[in-house]
Parts: structure tokens; sequence; C-alpha cells
């Protein structure tokens, strides 16, 4: 397990992590999201022993985390960190090598990583002449070709395609599913939503929010709502449970209207009174997704920074 204890860390006077804690478990894959500087990079950083914390602790297992314990971790950072010169495989099993793979092994694992990754045309390319997307992919299999224990990414998706994220995306669960605890940080909302099993949001270097989707929803303090068909009725059911003008306009008895209610409204008694009012054809409530949760907690925090 990775715990993150009330860490902290300063350049000069800008204090890029006031207080974060998190921590990740073996067999999942934690999400750690906000906006640029926020501070995810120096966290990830701190994690990997790049940067010592000022205050705080991080540990992995138990134990404080020193060069042994960092041999077990994969990473793959934000920045391009290939040798250009070098051609595919030598370059993936070169990194085996640094993290103690015999040759052979790191060799077999490099072809099959490259196979897994679509790279095969590319293997004995030079990694120069990559494009961003099958770089990064070369990046992953560098990380990876351990077999870490803790495999951090910074902005994985960044540079691929949809087929090639889907690519990355089914790497990462594997590699979750094989037991290792892996961290992410990613501004693709609507992938890491689904591959994540626990998020953790940071704003000007503080956790402002954590939990699973379901937690955060759970303190989302709104939910819309559509329902069809337009009817004076079914607009006055809703104007009794305070819902504002509707999101979106019908017409007279035809299309749907969409409202935003509180979520504390009571929706059962709000569908009750809307069937009673009329002949409901449909009646949706829809949970939050991540990125509407995400950017409703930097509005706030927004909001309380400039109070």
């Amino acid at each position: 397990m990775l715990v993150v204890d009330h860490v902290r860390r300063s350049f000069g006077s800008v204090q890029a992590v006031r207080d974060v804690s998190l921590s990740g478990l073996r067999g999942s894959v934690h999400g750690l999201l906000g906006p640029n500087g926020a501070g995810k990079t120096t966290t990830m950083r701190m994690i990997l022993g790049i940067y010592p914390p000022d205050a705080g602790s991080i540990a992995w297992m138990g134990r404080s985390i020193d060069r042994k314990v960092r041999r077990t971790f994969g990473y793959l950072p934000e920045e391009r960190g290939l040798y250009g010169k070098m051609r595919v495989l030598e370059q993936i099993v070169y990194f085996g090598r640094l993290h103690g793979l015999a040759y052979a092994d790191a060799r077999k694992r490099a072809e099959r990583w490259i196979e897994t990754l679509g790279l095969e045309q590319y293997a004995n390319r030079a990694c120069s002449e990559l494009s961003k997307g099958n770089q990064q992919k070369v990046q992953m299999a560098c990380a990876v070709l351990h077999d870490p224990e803790l495999l951090v990414l910074d902005e994985p998706f960044a540079g691929l395609d949809p087929v090639n994220a889907a690519v990355m995306l089914e790497c990462i669960h594997r590699i979750a599913g094989n037991g290792a605890a892996v961290l992410l940080s990613s501004h693709q909302m609507w992938q890491i939503e689904h591959a994540c099993s626990a998020f953790t949001i940071i704003v000007a270097g503080e956790v402002r929010a954590e939990g699973t989707l379901d937690q955060l929803r759970l303190a989302f303090p709104k939910r819309k709502v559509r329902v069809s068909p337009d009817l004076p009725g079914i607009r006055a059911a809703f104007e009794r449970h305070g819902a504002p003008a509707p999101l979106t306009n019908g017409s007279a008895g035809g299309a749907a209207l969409a409202y935003e209610l509180p979520s504390t409204t009571d929706f059962g008694a709000l569908l009750r009174e809307a069937v009673a009012s009329g002949p409901v054809e449909s009646f949706q409530r829809e949970e939050p997704s991540l990125n509407e949760i995400y950017v409703d907690l930097l509005k706030r925090s927004s909001a309380d920074m400039t109070v």
C-alpha cells in the first residue's frame, strides 16, 4: 500500500504542494486530478524520491522509499524521456536492465510488450523517428517491463488517438490486474472515469476532494433530470420542488425538458407529482460525470480563493 501523509514541498518562495495526503492499494488504479500547477507532478516526484518532501511522510508497504524500494517502481513522465538515437527494442531492453533484469529476460519481455502495444513495425526504428503517440507507447513499455509493484503515470494518454488510448487503458487495467498499484494523472476525464477506482483532486497544492466516483457524486450539489413530454402540469410539479426554468425548452405536448435540481430533492415525490399531472413518457435522473464534478469543484475552489 502507498501512503502519502500530509506532504509539503516548496521551491524557493513557491509552495508547490501545501498539504496532500492519498493512498493507493495494490491491484487498484488511483487518479490524481487537478488543474495545471496544482502540484500533481511534484507529488508524484516526491513519491518516486526525485524530490524529498519538506514535511510529511511517504511509505510503500509500511517502509520508507529508499533506492532499493524505488527500483520496484515504474514511472512514465509527462515529458518524453527517451534516447532519440536508440532503436525501440534496444531502448526498452536498456530500461529493463536498469531495473535489474538479465539481458535475455529483458529482451523477451520487451518483444512481448512491443507486440501488446502494436509497435512491431517500429522495433528497429530510432525513437526520434516515431510519432508522439508511438513514443508514448515506448515509454509505457519502458515503465512496465520489470513488472513494477507501483506504477506512476503522469499524463499517460498525451498524444494518443482514441484507438491507442484504448490500448493504453487496457494495459493499465492489465498491470493493476496483476497486482500493481497504479497512480495516474490525466486531464482526459472520460478515459480515467472508468479507469480509476478512486480519485484525489488537488487545487493549489491542497486536497479538495477524494474518494470513489460514487462518494464524489454524493457530495455533488446538483442533479439533472430529463422528463417528457413538456406539459404545464409537469412544469408546475418541478417548480414546486424549487426547479428554476428548464435548461432546455420543449414544445407543448412534445419534446423532453431538462431541469437542474438540488441533490437533496425528493425525486420520488417529484415523479409521483409529475405522473399525477399528466402522462409521463420518460423521467430520468442523471448522475454527474467525473468531468462535471471536477469543473464544479474548481469553480467553487476559485470562488473560495477570491473571497
